[in-house]
């Protein structure tokens, strides 16, 4: 397989680096020419040296879960003769301080909503096996040890 690619690119502003007061916005590339605006969560790094306006790593890794779980679920469903018509996640992640004193985004809650299409609805235990099956083959959430939670 082909390697996936990501071009970060960050400019000094002219703050006092060793002060910390730089600017964290920065730009993320990806294959293909799409790009985003990134910076340091305001709730980690203070405003003017992080911006709301921006898509913070954390915010990334969350999108990151939640997207491949889509995917993923939207497979799993297919090949169990399920008919989605729209999808929709407001995954929430939460970085918290570890036993070791360090920060990780821990935990990662999706909260799939899905508009089934079609005569064939799952009951819930087999939607409750589709999320399994999603999450279990989803490779994003087996690279992390971020719990994951489907509600």
């Amino acid at each position: 397989m082909k390697p996936h690619r990501a071009i970060i690119s960050w400019t000094h502003d002219g703050g006092d680096f060793f002060k910390r007061r730089y600017s964290r916005v920065h730009t993320v590339g990806f294959e293909h020419g799409v790009e985003v605006v990134g910076s340091a969560a305001t709730s980690v790094v203070p405003k003017p040296f992080a911006i709301d306006e921006a898509v913070d790593p954390e915010a990334m890794l969350t999108a990151s879960l939640s997207a491949c779980h889509m995917l993923t679920f939207l497979d799993v469903a297919a090949r169990a003769g399920f008919q989605i018509s729209a999808y929709r996640d407001e995954a929430e992640g939460t970085l918290a301080k570890l036993p070791s004193g360090k920060y990780a985004v821990t935990l990662v809650v999706l909260h799939p909503q899905i508009t089934w299409a079609g005569d064939k609805t799952p009951t819930a235990e087999e939607l409750a096996d589709l999320h399994h099956k999603a999450h279990d083959a989803c490779f994003i959430s087996n690279s992390v040890t971020t719990e994951v939670v489907v509600e």
